[in-house]
């Protein structure tokens, strides 16, 4: 099985297990505690059908959105992940690349292993950074101003790691950042020289964004788990997000939004946009899928701020399904990881115009000229 051969989330899945050691490869796949969430991010589309008009004359289909003041050729983004170079040695750079030619917004993580400034100065194109809240706030400020002078567009806000979920896959593989070779991993690592060799023989792993200001950002001989518990400030609170949102003073969106109550008060603290996310299922395991809380927060506040859905995107339709029910546009992790460990920036290309393409045609297949005419009408739940 090469990228040809990938034609859907799981092709790029099973090629990611196949090229990926073990330990890295479940990093990507797993989630907290039982998985239940996990599993349901992506289930929770299966629960509604789209009602397609014929004769509407789609001869010509505009996918394009505007999101986070920024237009996309089509209403799907890559989501915010973080240590991309873990995956393959083309990391942020080969998924920025991706993004802009395809037509879409790059975000980038504060935990990236490609610095901002590299990436402010290889694209021009839309992207967004995810801001954590470190218990040392200089470092807060400081990546804020990285950014402005960057030329980043966007930011965001993820509000739902104060505290590292129970990632038992990981407890079980022995993952850690850089990787070890342990007993228990030296096998996988062996069996997959490539990965292992440029993992060893290029650039040293480390957090870029964050190296200059933390010792924890050179010499991670840890588990990411026990950074975040370490590093993150569990007391942040709605002060520090508003304060973020003013120092940044631009399109700004508050990541791992999933109730009515917090969306409201984004509204309050100037937030531009939310993203219904549960972190891929990677939390609070138990608790609701991003589209199941769709419909009642954009009832809510819709009018009033930008919606992205992210977390169980894994096909076009599923996208279209989400803008029907009032968000602005989607993003995705999991699925640009596994294309990125599957053949780099290549990989994250074919994911991206796969997805394109499928939009394109779900679009046509609907009868919908423009993301505009997906609404209410245009879908029911059984």
């Amino acid at each position: 099985m090469n990228l040809k051969d990938c034609y859907n989330f799981e092709d790029f899945r099973k090629l990611a297990k196949k090229k990926l050691p073990s330990p890295i490869f479940h990093y990507i796949d797993g989630g907290a505690d039982d998985e239940i969430t996990l599993k349901r991010n992506s289930e929770s589309f299966q629960k509604c059908d789209l009602i397609p008009n014929v004769l509407t004359n789609v001869s010509n289909i505009d996918l394009s959105t505007t999101v986070l003041g920024q237009k996309i050729d089509f209403p799907l983004f890559l989501s915010p992940t973080s240590m991309n170079r873990l995956y393959h040695h083309h990391g942020e750079k080969g998924t920025a690349l991706a993004a802009k030619k395809i037509g879409t917004m790059f975000g980038t993580s504060t935990m990236a292993t490609t610095s901002i400034e590299q990436l402010g100065e290889l694209t021009n194109s839309p992207k967004l950074f995810q801001l954590y809240i470190h218990k040392d706030r200089g470092l807060t400020d400081n990546l804020i101003e990285r950014c402005k002078q960057a030329g980043f567009n966007s930011m965001c806000l993820t509000v739902d790691t104060v505290v590292a979920g129970n990632r038992e896959r990981d407890h079980r593989t022995g993952f850690s950042t850089p990787p070890k070779l342990t007993l228990g991993s030296l096998l996988s690592f062996a069996l997959h020289p490539q990965w292992t060799l440029n993992h060893f023989i290029r650039k040293k792993f480390q957090l870029d964004n964050i190296i200059h200001m933390t010792e924890k950002g050179s010499s991670i001989e840890k588990s990411v788990m026990d950074y975040i518990n370490e590093q993150f400030d569990p007391a942040m609170n709605w002060k520090d997000a508003e304060y973020c949102v003013k120092k940044w003073s631009g399109p700004f969106a508050l990541k791992g939004v999933m109730s009515v109550e917090d969306a409201k008060k984004a509204i309050d603290i100037g937030c531009t946009a939310i993203m219904i996310s549960n972190h891929g299922g990677r939390q609070l395991d138990g608790s609701r899928a991003p589209f199941d809380q769709l419909t009642e927060i954009v009832d809510a506040v819709g009018d009033k701020i930008e919606v992205i859905l992210d977390g169980g995107v894994r096909r076009g339709t599923h996208v279209l399904k989400a803008l029907a029910l009032g968000a602005k546009a989607c993003s995705f992790g999991k699925g640009y990881l596994f294309a990125l460990a599957a053949g780099g920036q290549k990989g994250v290309e074919t994911i991206l115009q796969n997805m394109k393409e499928e939009i394109k045609r779900d679009m046509t297949l609907m009868g919908c000229r423009n993301v505009k005419e997906l609404n209410k009408d245009k879908i029911r739940f059984r």
